[in-house]
């Protein structure tokens, strides 16, 4: 059965590109006769408040979405994500990470390329490991990429629907290099977003994962976590990203016009909807 779903994180108001790309998602499914879920993302529980997600839900039914209930929120299921991660490790396909963000930052600018996309470390020495976990520095659970390649053992692809950022579309082969390391879980967040949105995925039974192309090459790092984790791939749906009259996407760190102040401004919802493409 076709089922979709919108997944913003509750750390700020919605705007008209989160609002476009719920009704993307909703009209999708209308048309297929499939669901429509609304998941709250809020394991970055240092960013996460309370009143966004009331006010997502508010700003969504304002304009006359409906979803399925209950919600599922993400900082209720830490134990399906944990439970994913210990698999991980059993088969040797993550590690601790004991470098910060600095230090890695610091190991991309002196790389021939410098991407922060590339960027591969490797399991300390049983020795020098566990002397750091004693002393009790932080660390964060990385992906192997290379232990990964070895245990898929050949080509990964997934069915893009939409359209990439470059135009990519149909059949797309997963690009080994994208991603790199990837963080899993880390002790302030305790869970990553890759690896929690393939868990739920999977869950929730989502046929088609429809966003923005802004999340193009984020499928790349899922579609290798869905196999290692012998989980469904679903089909990709990206879409264009909304821009504003500066040429610019709308996004909360730039203070982005807000759903609430477009309403409070008097704008319908059914104003808002035609001006979105969404008669």
């Amino acid at each position: 059965m076709f089922a979709t779903r919108f997944a913003p994180s509750p750390t700020g108001l919605l705007h008209r590109g989160h609002a476009f790309s719920a009704l993307t998602a909703h009209e999708a499914a209308r048309r297929a006769g499939g669901r429509f879920i609304l998941r709250i993302e809020d394991i970055d529980t240092t960013r996460c408040r309370p009143e966004f997600e009331a006010a997502i839900q508010e700003d969504l039914a304002w304009l006359g979405l409906d979803w399925e209930r209950p919600v599922r929120r993400q900082s209720e299921h830490l134990a399906d994500y944990q439970a994913a991660l210990e698999r991980l490790i059993a088969r040797g396909l993550a590690y601790r990470c004991f470098r910060t963000r600095k230090e890695i930052s610091e190991d991309i600018a002196r790389a021939p390329h410098g991407a922060m996309e590339t960027w591969r470390g490797a399991p300390l020495p049983p020795g020098e490991e566990a002397a750091r976990l004693a002393a009790g520095e932080s660390f964060a659970w990385r992906l192997s990429l290379e232990a990964a390649e070895q245990a898929l053992g050949g080509d990964l692809d997934f069915v893009e629907e939409g359209e990439g950022p470059l135009g990519e579309h149909g059949v797309i082969r997963v690009d080994p290099a994208l991603g790199g390391d990837v963080v899993l879980a880390r002790k302030d967040v305790g869970v990553a977003y890759h690896l929690a949105v393939v868990v739920d995925d999977a869950l929730q039974g989502i046929s088609h994962v429809i966003r923005g192309c802004d999340l193009f090459q984020a499928t790349h790092v899922q579609r290798r976590l869905q196999a290692l984790l012998d989980l469904p791939a679903p089909v990709y749906r990206h879409h264009r990203l909304l821009l504003g009259a500066d040429g610019r996407r709308y996004a909360k760190r730039d203070r982005a016009e807000t759903l609430a102040e477009l309403r409070a401004g008097g704008m319908t919802p059914q104003a808002l909807r035609r001006e979105l493409g969404f008669d």
